[in-house]
Formats: C-alpha cells, sequence, structure tokens
C-alpha cells in the first residue's frame, strides 16, 4: 500500500479546492447616471456594463459620457432613448463663440453609430474648390453668411465678415470610406455642426450646435430590452457577463442577477445565461 500524502500536500489540495467552490465578489461597478447623463441600455458606464455591442466605444470619464472612435474622444451631451439618437460636442468644433482649426471628425465605420439629422458647416476653404464641389449644397449659403457674423472669425485668420465662397454647407454629411470627414481633402481648415436653429436660422448665437447620431439595436439588444427593462425597474444596472456576455442584472450591494434586483437569486459573483452554459466546476462541494 502506498504511503499517504505529506499533510502539507493535502493542505494545499483542500486549499485549491476550497477556492474553486468559493464565489468570488465582482469588481463590475455599473452607475444608472454618469454626470447629468441619465445612462440606460444599451449604454454603460464601464467594462461589463450595458450592451457588450455598445462597450467599446461608450464610457464614463471624469462624470462625463464620451464616445471613443479611431479619431478621438467625443463628450456626449444629451440621449433620446425614445428615438435612439444621441449628442455630441466635437472638442474642435467651431461655434459661433469659438472658432479653431479642427482635425478631421470621424467615426468607426463598425460601430452602431451613424450620422443623423446634423448640418455641417465647413469653413476656411478655398474658394475655388467650394466653387466646383458637388457636396456644398448653395440654397443654404445663408447659413455661411449667418455664421461668418460671428466676430470667433478672427481667430481663423479670417477677416469680419468674409466671402462666403470660402464656407460651405454640407447636408445631408456622409464620411468617407475611412470614417471621417474629410476637411483637408476639401481644403478646408474647420467645422461646424448644427442640430437646431433655435427657431431663427440667420442668428448663430442661438443655434443648437453638436453632431447627432443615430444608434442601431442588434437581435442580441432586442432580445435582451425586455429582461434589461425589468432589470431596471427594480433598481438595477443592465449590464453582461463572461463566458458568453450573458446578460447580468448589477444591483446595488455588489450583488448580479440574471433576472432582476428583486429576484432571489442573488449572489456576489455575476449570474448569467448565455447560449454555452458556464463550465461545471469538477471539484466536490466543500
Amino acid at each position: 500500500m502506498a504511503p499517504p500524502p505529506p499533510l502539507h500536500t493535502s493542505t494545499n489540495y483542500f486549499m485549491i479546492l476550497l477556492l474553486a467552490s468559493t464565489p468570488t465578489t465582482s469588481t463590475t461597478v455599473c452607475h444608472d447616471t454618469c454626470g447629468s447623463i441619465q445612462v440606460k441600455y444599451p449604454f454603460g458606464t464601464g467594462p461589463g456594463c450595458g450592451s457588450p455591442l455598445f462597450n467599446p466605444y461608450i464610457t464614463c470619464t471624469l462624470n462625463q459620457l464620451i464616445l471613443k472612435t479611431h479619431k478621438t474622444a467625443y463628450p456626449i451631451t444629451s440621449i433620446s432613448y425614445p428615438t435612439s439618437t444621441l449628442i455630441l460636442a466635437p472638442p474642435y468644433m467651431s461655434t459661433c463663440t469659438t472658432m479653431q482649426t479642427s482635425p478631421n471628425f470621424g467615426l468607426d465605420l463598425t460601430s452602431p453609430f451613424q450620422i443623423t439629422s446634423s448640418t455641417f458647416i465647413l469653413l476656411f476653404c478655398q474658394p475655388f474648390i467650394i466653387k466646383n464641389s458637388p457636396i456644398c449644397d448653395t440654397s443654404f449659403d445663408y447659413l455661411c453668411a449667418s455664421i461668418y457674423s460671428c466676430p470667433a472669425v478672427l481667430s481663423l485668420g479670417m477677416p469680419l465678415f468674409p466671402p462666403t465662397n470660402t464656407c460651405c454647407v454640407y447636408s445631408p454629411a456622409n464620411l468617407d470610406g475611412e470614417g471621417e470627414l474629410n476637411l483637408r481633402g476639401n481644403d478646408c481648415g474647420g467645422y461646424s455642426s448644427v442640430v437646431s436653429l433655435g427657431g431663427n436660422p440667420t442668428d448663430p448665437t442661438h443655434w443648437v450646435y453638436g453632431v447627432a447620431l443615430k444608434y442601431s439595436h442588434s437581435a442580441f439588444d432586442n432580445f435582451v430590452t425586455p429582461k434589461c427593462t425589468s432589470c431596471e425597474s427594480s433598481g438595477g444596472v443592465c449590464g453582461f457577463a463572461a463566458p458568453g456576455n450573458g446578460f447580468a442584472c448589477v444591483c446595488e450591494g455588489g450583488f448580479n442577477t440574471s433576472l432582476d434586483c428583486s429576484s432571489n437569486d442573488q449572489n456576489e459573483d455575476y449570474l448569467w445565461e448565455s447560449i454555452s452554459p458556464p463550465p461545471m466546476s469538477t471539484s466536490g462541494r466543500i
């Protein structure tokens, strides 16, 4: 008969079994607000929050909800969940109070976002390029004259009331094959974007500036939405968990469930359901 294993070996084996069978506290922390913006599904405030389709693009940093792209990070100023739209405030976008040269505006082509109901105004352009450009809508030239009445044009190196042949109203705007609004390709120095004329098309001090984006849900999100509604109604925040990125309702007190925060299946670790169930432990229950 073989001798029994040394005591320290048995102890180590017991500790391995114990650790394998003990639930761990989830480090995922999801919030239902970021700054002044209410955050609801499909958006989230950090890793494991919201929809796995949107999570790579949306996050909350220093109480500011942002959209991350291959170009830069754009602050989000508002979200309309009934219309599935959000408004961005690109940091280098010109307004009537502040004008500056700008890098290209860009979105990831594979992201679930696309431009909608935004009027782009390209500024400080070469006149001969604008004259022959098919993207410029001359019926909106009055918008160029209006924004060029702002004293901030001086910061673009132009005189007060510069000629409007250096301006182009690009609406509806389309991005190029790299997902960018190509300012340099059109020989323009900057841009403005307007989502509302504020009831006075000739007064740029009352315009609402920003870039409006429409977002689309995936089949996964359509499947999860009813469960998420129940989760949010119970005070939880919708998220997801590995493996399989299955649905998780993140509740206060460090509990996450596969249903909602009023259910009885709460655990101090993620409970989830996905196409493939989580692997079963090979150890017995200690």
